[in-house]
């Protein structure tokens, strides 16, 4: 089978999700870095364009042996899942697919405003941002001439803060969140080295992604994440390649209603990601110019996001898909998290 291609770039969490998904399924690729094609160096004139220019950008050869351009990590693995068979990402049972599938859209969604907030709110890590992204299309131009592309990408990035929330008043939600969420996780690898069991899903490689800019590169969630969860910096490290490890069907979870350290990383979702699907859906709804709710009594506010708007619609068409008996399981599990309200 041809190798697929994947444009993407070293910073970006997404693109680090996609590529140690495909190390560990042992699917074949070439990966060019955004930036490279205007060198000579990694050319990409002979790929088509992606409606929507985001990273990544996986290229799969159709019918025709032509290359088609997929964007959107949620659904580049799943299409993955239906080309390659084995070494799935994707838990068979669908009560832990469903929860699998939200904690997922919660890494991807909620834990990316951790992510921008921290690499372009504080200024050694914008300083470290800014230097370092403006090298990777760049090795060889002096300071001089990385200069100006180091002031435009970090005058863009910092101008966006508030497009994915961050800012003044939501500052120390997604700090206090960030680090419930890294305790939360360190708390659950007592039980179980990945989320759902023994081997890892796809929300397992969608918190990896975030983390390897949160955990291994941005100085100041780094330094939380060394000073009070070093068992998550040692997992994100092994969660760059698994390309090696051994896999069985018996090793997703087998009981989720005996196993507390799951739930209550499900209640991080229902505190601080649940409100904001919602107050979104019913701002985009109204046509409100502003997004405001609670979380953990503290004021939130941003613009309204009509990506979340389709994420909280594809989260309610899977629980809809669900059986009844599956769905009894999953509202008995998610009781109490606060992630029920997703469904009223």
């Amino acid at each position: 089978m041809k190798n697929i291609i994947i444009k993407g770039a070293p910073g970006s969490p997404y693109t680090r999700k996609m590529l140690s998904i495909c190390r560990y399924r042992r699917i074949p690729y070439e990966f060019i870095i955004s930036g490279l094609d205007g060198k000579g160096i990694m050319p990409t004139n002979h790929l088509p364009s992606a409606k929507v220019e985001l990273l990544p950008t996986v290229y799969f050869a159709n019918k025709k042996g032509k290359l088609d351009p997929l964007i959107d990590s949620t659904f580049i693995l799943r299409k993955l899942e239906t080309i390659y068979n084995t070494r799935s990402i994707i838990p068979t049972n669908p009560v832990l697919n469903f929860l699998n599938y939200i904690l997922e859209d919660f890494a991807d969604e909620w834990l990316t405003k951790a992510t921008f907030h921290y690499r372009w709110t504080y200024k050694r890590d914008i300083e470290k941002a800014g230097s370092t992204l403006s090298r990777w299309t760049s090795l060889t131009d002096n300071d001089d001439q990385i200069l100006p592309i180091k002031k435009n990408i970090i005058n863009r990035q910092v101008s966006r803060l508030k497009v994915v929330g961050s800012n003044n008043a939501t500052a120390k939600i997604i700090e206090n969140s960030y680090i419930r969420v890294l305790r939360l996780i360190c708390n659950h690898m007592n039980n179980y080295p990945y989320i759902f069991g023994k081997r890892p899903s796809s929300s397992d490689f969608a918190i990896f992604g975030q983390f390897s800019q949160l955990v291994l590169f941005d100085p100041t969630s780094m330094a939380i994440a060394d000073r009070i969860a070093s068992r998550v910096v040692a997992w994100t490290g092994i969660m760059e390649d698994m390309s090696g490890m051994y896999v069985s069907d018996k090793d997703w979870i087998k009981n989720i209603n005996d196993n507390f350290s799951l739930k209550k990383i499900f209640c991080e979702v229902g505190k601080v990601y649940a409100p904001i699907l919602l107050a979104n859906a019913e701002a985009i709804s109204k046509g409100k110019s502003e997004v405001v709710c609670f979380i953990d009594n503290k004021k939130w506010k941003q613009d309204p996001f009509a990506y979340q708007f389709k994420c909280l619609n594809w989260i309610r068409e899977e629980y809809k898909n669900l059986s009844k008996d599956s769905k009894i399981k999953v509202d008995d599990f998610l009781d109490g998290s606060g992630c029920e309200v997703l469904f009223e």
